[in-house]
């Protein structure tokens, strides 16, 4: 996501619940875009837009939750000024994140996630299409061939 410079669609802060034994919540600079989420470290410089690869070290702090390997986006509760969801990832790791109501990010997730799921699934319903004609052709111009000669 990094390196193909896709753009933008929604910028802000999220709390992210850490892995470890205290699960604590971590702020963490978000950038939503067509492809996915990523999650950068508060005081990390921003990601460059459309030039080459940052270096591999700063890098490895930014992480990048593809839509590709996300299974859905799951609300948990809405408590006090906070809406806590989860992002349920393909393999079946599981990610809790909090941010303020009115923030919305779990439904511009959640919305992003569905518009990239239908883009792939027309990509794949037209590469079906496209081999099934390509199979096709060439039986269908040996039949009208056939009967030509009949």
């Amino acid at each position: 996501m990094l390196e193909s410079g896709c753009k933008a669609v929604k910028e802000g802060m999220l709390e992210k619940r850490s892995d470890g034994l205290l699960q604590l919540w971590k702020k963490k600079r978000c950038i939503l875009t067509e492809e996915g989420l990523l999650l950068i470290p508060p005081k990390h410089p921003p990601p460059p837009q459309q030039q080459p690869a940052p270096p591999a070290e700063p890098a490895a702090k930014i992480k990048e939750l593809h839509f590709s390997n996300m299974k859905t986006v799951d609300c948990v509760e809405r408590k006090g000024k906070y809406v806590y969801f989860t992002v349920v990832m393909a393999e079946g790791k599981e990610i809790d994140f909090r941010c303020a109501q009115e923030q919305g990010w779990n439904a511009a997730i959640t919305l992003q996630m569905v518009q990239y799921k239908n883009r792939q699934a027309i990509l794949a319903v037209r590469s079906t299409r496209q081999k099934q004609q390509h199979l096709a052709a060439p039986h269908g111009s040996r039949l009208r061939g056939a009967s030509n000669s009949a």
